[in-house]
């Protein structure tokens, strides 16, 4: 057996990032010797997952991987330099610490100073009051006293300010200086990994090696730019990459997976669920018992997640591909990776929802043309003037409908006014709740506009799950009447506000039940 003298470089050529951690995969091209060598390859990260590492030979030849195993060396600080060799940082660190020192000294003296002369002023306010209650009149001389008094105390006050402000620029200075040394001159502890990897060959000659393995203290996350222009929007698809595994990732080509690998795939147990009937009681066949509740559109997705939120994927794993060789260096930083864009008409509309907010919102709406689906993740929004905020946009499969808000609108005002009135009917003694709901619009607009603009408002009417209770839109008392209502009670109107202009919505409707019914 043979050992290579100086390990074989083993750079990195792919990357699979996945929600927590990273498959790296190297290659490299082998000149083999007949017979059995043992090789030594690297360095690479000492985070790789041992249980993970698998290399086999690419190329035809006659040649078997026999082991493969990584090994970690620990390199300790190196001495520091004697104080002859001192480089010219060190110097100015000593200089700026005997500085330092000087002017907190300083500080302390002007301090005491200052408490002594705020004594002796106190001193002598009490004797210019003890002298007035007995007669003594010394204006001169208590008017001198007080006036070099009071020039010392701003004296010493000057100068305080001015070595607290010294102080805080040494502070930062030293700071400063301190990190440039420890990126220059302090060599930090290392941990090594190398690759040992004995192979068989009956024949010489070159074979490709891919090398392969997990990864800890890496991951990825969506994110997007929206740039609205007119009645057109540009989005673009971004990777938001953090890794510190311990070397940089230079032109690799990065693959992004919503995959879990560390996820258990077995199925869930299943729980007896036991479902008994039972008679009502007289009562209970007598009262219908209601109440009225916030009940929250369904939607598809994920609960949210406080915290950094992970990767949802819709329930199968998405897989999405850097169209360009990247670079990643491994410093823990976000470092952002484009991976697709496209531009589409996006129709806009001023929305409000009054219950929820007073605000009216620009939403824009389009088709996913990017050919993947869109994860969940943050966007930043940029309008004409500029950046304009930021956003989020839910889970979309590709080519469905994207809402997107792009904030609020100044140049609107909403108001929200709602009343109710019960009445019980003598001869059926139903109840009757009748609820009018105002909503005043108003535009202020800026000198030289004219266009007319329409801002969809809507307001929502409950909706019964029993027969017992009934609910009806009084159209005759709405001012206007809603344009449109839809399954889950959600009114809407479509007004057009010209510039200046006010407008007042008025909905009426009416919830009745019958005289069994009880929590209304």
């Amino acid at each position: 057996m043979s050992t290579a003298p100086k390990p074989i470089a083993l750079p990195v050529t792919a990357v699979t990032c996945l929600e927590d951690r990273a498959h790296i995969e190297r290659t490299v091209v082998l000149d083999l010797e007949a017979g059995v060598q043992q090789l030594r390859l690297g360095p690479v990260s000492a985070l790789a997952v041992d249980r993970t590492l698998h290399a086999e030979l690419t190329a035809d030849h006659p040649a078997t991987v026999l082991d493969v195993r990584i090994v970690r060396s620990w390199t300790p600080r190196g001495p520091l330099p004697s104080t002859d060799d001192d480089s010219a940082l060190r110097h100015r660190v000593h200089t700026l610490e005997e500085e330092r020192l000087a002017l907190g000294q300083r500080r302390d003296r002007l301090h005491a100073r200052l408490d002594l002369l705020g004594r002796l002023a106190a001193d002598l306010l009490r004797e210019i009051g003890e002298g007035a209650g007995s007669g003594e009149t010394e204006q001169p001389r208590w008017a001198r006293e007080l006036d070099r008094v009071d020039d010392e105390r701003d004296a010493h006050g000057e100068q305080l300010r001015t070595v607290e402000a010294r102080l805080a620029a040494l502070a930062v200075e030293l700071g400063e200086i301190q990190r440039a040394m420890q990126l220059s001159e302090e060599e930090p502890a290392e941990l090594v990994g190398h690759i040992e990897l004995t192979v068989g060959s009956t024949a010489a000659g070159p074979v490709g090696l891919r090398l392969s393995h997990l990864t800890p203290c890496a991951l990825w996350r969506p994110a997007y730019r929206a740039v609205l222009d007119g009645d057109s929007l540009t989005l673009e698809t971004d990777a938001m990459v953090w890794q510190r595994t311990g070397e940089d990732w230079s032109d690799v080509r990065l693959t992004l997976s919503t995959a879990r690998s560390a996820l258990a795939t077995d199925p869930p147990r299943l729980g007896e669920d036991r479902l008994t009937l039972k008679d009502r009681s007289a009562a209970e066949r007598r009262t219908v018992d209601v109440e009225l509740r916030e009940e929250e559109i369904g939607t598809l997705g994920p609960a949210p997640v406080l915290g950094l939120p992970g990767v949802d994927d819709g329930g199968e794993a998405r897989v999405l591909r850097s169209p360009a060789p990247v670079s990643v260096p491994g410093d823990g930083r976000a470092h952002r990776v484009p991976l697709s864009a496209f531009t589409t008409a996006a129709p806009s509309e001023y929305a409000c929802s009054p219950e929820l907010s007073p605000l009216v919102t620009q939403v824009v709406r389009f088709d996913n043309l990017s050919g993947h689906a869109l994860l969940p993740g943050p966007v930043d929004l940029v309008r004409g003037s500029g950046f304009s905020g930021r956003g989020t946009l839910d889970f979309t499969a590709s080519g469905a409908p994207v809402e997107l808000a792009f904030g609020s609108c100044d140049d609107y005002r909403v108001a929200r006014h709602a009343e109710e009135s019960r009445d019980t009917a003598g001869i059926t003694q139903r109840t009757v709740v009748t609820r009018t709901v105002r909503l005043h619009l108003s535009r202020f607009s800026a000198p030289g506009e004219h266009d007319e603009r329409v801002v969809v408002l809507r307001e929502r009417i409950p909706v019964s799950e029993v027969s017992a209770v009934e609910i009806r839109l009084r159209k005759d008392s709405c001012s206007p009447a809603p344009d449109a209502v839809d399954a889950e009670g959600i009114a809407r109107w479509d007004v057009a506000l010209p510039p200046g202009s006010r407008r007042t919505v008025t909905l009426v409707y009416e919830l009745s039940a019958s005289a069994k019914v009880t929590g209304l």
